[in-house]
């Protein structure tokens, strides 16, 4: 909890300043706990985020060791022939308010959160193996507390690593809350920056908050008339791979 503490002390803020680990899950799951104590009126401001600079050495042998590290170095998430993720390092913080708070304080608003779901496997397969129907219910989860139709999405920023089992997993689990018969586009960050690890999902919020504000949706990349993973064609989404 250090690195919480010493940044409380030095931007001079109150209390509940703390660190956590969920794994690739940590920033998101940050940012869901300053949500909840928004909401409860606890706090006014929270800061939400993580920082990912591991010892490098560390992560590249533990990924070879799980089989996940891509041998040929590229991030290609959604690839017929992926195989594996591309470390990165960096971090991301949120600035979080209640949205009648913000709009009182006039500050710019980038993006409204809504909801958030979380959820785990249970007797799944083991910590590291992902589960489409854990995924499902974090995402089914989500929208019922939103009260937002999954119908209604225009699309979707993905865990997606570019490992074959994570990618085909999650497009399952996504097919189960999204299951329409339309081309829903989909995207992911890491084959822009890697896999960002503890940050990666605050890494996608702020991409999609800059789509937002550009009006544009960055292309995925190293897909583009490239054979796709086979469990996207059992699927209703397309993968954005132009601008």
């Amino acid at each position: 909890g250090l690195p919480a503490h010493l940044l409380g002390a030095a931007l001079g803020l109150g209390d509940a300043a703390y660190c956590l680990d969920a794994a690739c899950a940590s920033s998101l799951v940050a940012i869901k706990l300053a949500c909840d104590r928004l909401a409860s009126g606890q706090a006014d401001s929270m800061l939400a985020g993580a920082v990912c600079c591991a010892d490098d050495l560390f992560i590249h042998v533990g990924f070879c060791a799980l089989q996940a590290m891509s041998r040929v170095g590229m991030s290609r998430p959604f690839h017929r022939d992926a195989d594996g993720l591309v470390p990165a390092e960096g971090a991301g913080v949120v600035v979080l308010e209640r949205l009648a708070d913000a709009e009182a304080k006039g500050r710019t608003i980038l993006g409204v959160i809504r909801g958030v779901g979380l959820s785990n496997d249970g007797r799944g397969k083991g910590m590291l193996a992902p589960a489409a129907g854990g995924q499902a219910r974090a995402m089914q989860r989500a929208y019922e507390v939103a009260g937002v139709a999954p119908s209604s999405v225009d699309y979707i920023e993905c865990h997606a690593t570019g490992t074959p089992v994570g990618d085909g997993t999650e497009l399952r689990s996504m097919a189960l809350t999204f299951g329409h018969e339309r081309q829903l586009p989909i995207g992911s960050l890491k084959s822009n920056l890697g896999h960002l690890i503890t940050a990666a999902g605050v890494a996608g919020l702020i991409k999609v908050l800059g789509a937002l504000d550009e009006g544009v949706l960055p292309p995925t990349l190293h897909v583009h008339g490239e054979p796709p993973n086979a469990a996207l064609a059992e699927t209703p989404f397309r993968v954005v791979s132009a601008l």
